[in-house]
């Protein structure tokens, strides 16, 4: 070994600028210290989200069905019995996303700290492997929950979530469960699916292989346009959840009125009618 001063400065300085340019090791994601995270693949971190924004499954009206079937499951997983990955799919509005974050408020209020929620981004489902391989060991029950999951064309990134969901060599984490929400029933729009039809080798075989996608989801919940008497109902659910001081019919005229500009009905049209009557009656919603 060379005992050269100069020589061993200069090898110093190359192994500090290797060090430097070396990858920082990835960082191991946590579910400690929150029951709420959004994954975040740049860094491979999950970043708690103190405060989810959701309403109460008491105030989810006309989708009775669909909510105590998501109950049922997700209490299921949560208590480390079989459950199935869920899609539910359906009119714009309807409480969807809503009815996955009251369903594991719903959870925690039994027993707290029982059930973790992680969000991942649609653009992000290409890392859905990478997220479940790192949460796999940590052993605490887990919902991957993904908003308005939907495929484009030339979009391939379906192949790796049909592997994470039901397919590969792993298999599903037995303390994750995947739900998703779209306004598809088969996340993928018709034209793609009559394209692939109609350039493919074997056309039968193509549009299964897109339609398979959706077989992976256990549960189907569909999600219906409401009628005005459910949109009524959310309506008056919301003003006495709040105690809006308000009258029952100049409620239900507005209501009415409200729903006629913007040309439909929906939970969402009646939590924004509701908005607008708390800020004319100068009440906080928080």
């Amino acid at each position: 070994m060379t005992k050269d001063p100069e020589l061993l400065a200069v090898l110093e300085r190359i192994a500090v600028s290797l060090e430097k340019l070396a990858p920082a090791p990835e960082a191991v994601p946590s579910l400690e210290g929150a029951d709420a995270f959004v994954w975040e693949p740049e860094t491979g971190r999950l970043l708690p989200v103190e405060t989810v924004s959701r309403v109460d499954i008491s105030l989810l009206r006309g989708v009775d069905n669909v909510r105590d079937i998501l109950l049922e499951n997700t209490r299921r997983f949560t208590q480390g019995l079989p459950a199935n990955n869920a899609l539910l799919w359906g009119a714009r509005g309807m409480g969807k996303s809503s009815l996955v974050k009251a369903a594991h408020a719903e959870m925690n209020k039994a027993k707290p700290g029982s059930l973790a929620l992680i969000e991942i981004h649609r653009e992000d489902i290409g890392t859905l492997p990478r997220l479940m391989t790192a949460i796999r060991e940590s052993g605490r029950r887990t919902v991957i929950f993904c908003d308005d999951l939907s495929f484009d064309h030339d979009d391939t990134s379906y192949k790796s979530l049909k592997a994470v969901l039901e397919g590969g060599i792993e298999g599903r984490p037995a303390n994750v469960i995947f739900y998703a929400t779209s306004n598809r029933r088969h996340l993928m729009p018709r034209d793609m699916m009559e394209n692939e039809r109609s350039t493919a080798i074997n056309p039968s075989e193509a549009v299964e292989e897109k339609v398979s996608l959706s077989d992976r989801f256990g549960l189907w919940l569909g999600f219906h346009k409401c009628s005005q008497q459910d949109y009524l109902e959310m309506v008056a659910g919301y003003a006495a959840f709040l105690e809006l001081d308000i009258g029952p019919e100049e409620l239900e005229a507005g209501a009415v009125e409200w729903a006629a500009t913007r040309g439909g009905r929906s939970g969402r049209v009646a939590w924004q009618y509701i908005q607008d009557v708390a800020g004319r009656l100068g009440k906080p919603l928080i």
